[in-house]
């Protein structure tokens, strides 16, 4: 048996939810911009009270690990590293990307998606094409953060920092059905939507339910973090931007 908090902050997505032995009892979230500092705690209180559960019957807590936003990433960390420290129970770190790369497949199993522009299983098993799964997440300008995963789940391109332009993943392209989503896809669809092996789901977000399946296999296995050391994974330095304040150039 195990009862699973799981804390998405990666993006500009703030989500909790909760799981019990893998399956989704409840969840939280809003899409507000740079809310997460003021309202993730109050999402786990909800989510609390609308459970009836305690904080004492959790067995874990699952934090989004990234890459993502700086800022995002510190926010749910600190509250998930807290939480441990306060109920002493075991930290479990989730890659952000792998997460989203889970929401992807549950959408491209799904009926509508199948719809849209014939990726069905049966084309693609009738053709040899492989389905991969691209989760990008904005990293401004023109980079994304991204990370390829076939059907299993297993990464075949690690996760990177990269710029987008028309020669992007053409190396995967041949022989493959590559799915792109996330709030750094957009970016790609003026270089690689006219492509007939790419697929773009739009309004995909991450979601703390993604974590779910991955949080339960690692909470079986022991595979928890040291509370002490883990830190975030930013993939990129932070650059803090130029502060806007009258009277000063």
């Amino acid at each position: 048996m195990s009862l699973i908090l799981a804390i998405e902050t990666a993006t500009s997505v703030c989500s909790v939810a909760f799981a019990r032995n893998g399956n989704l009892l409840s969840i939280r979230e809003i899409t507000t911009p740079n809310a997460h500092s003021s309202i993730l705690t109050i999402l786990i209180e909800e989510l609390f009270r609308e459970a009836g559960l305690r904080y004492a019957d959790l067995d874990a807590i699952a934090v989004s690990m990234g890459p993502g936003s700086y800022t995002g990433l510190r926010i749910g960390v600190a509250t998930a590293k807290g939480l441990c420290y306060g109920l002493d129970k075991p930290l479990i770190a989730i890659p952000t990307l792998q997460a989203m790369a889970v929401g992807i497949r549950f959408k491209v199993q799904g009926s509508r998606f199948k719809a849209n522009k014939s990726i069905s299983k049966i084309e693609n098993r009738k053709s040899k094409i492989e389905n991969l799964f691209c989760p990008m997440i904005d990293a401004r300008r023109m980079e994304v953060y991204c990370a390829v995963y076939n059907e299993d789940l297993k990464e075949v391109f690690s996760t990177d920092a990269r710029i987008i332009d028309e020669n992007s993943f053409r190396e995967l392209l041949t022989g493959h059905i590559l799915i792109f989503a996330g709030d750094g896809a957009a970016k790609c669809k003026p270089f690689l939507a006219s492509h007939h092996h790419t697929r773009f789901i739009d309004d995909f977000q991450a979601s703390s339910q993604y974590m779910i399946s991955l949080a339960e296999k690692r909470f079986q296995s022991n595979q928890f973090e040291d509370l002490a050391y883990f830190e975030p994974y930013y993939l990129k330095d932070f650059v803090a931007g130029k502060p806007k304040v009258k009277g000063l150039s």
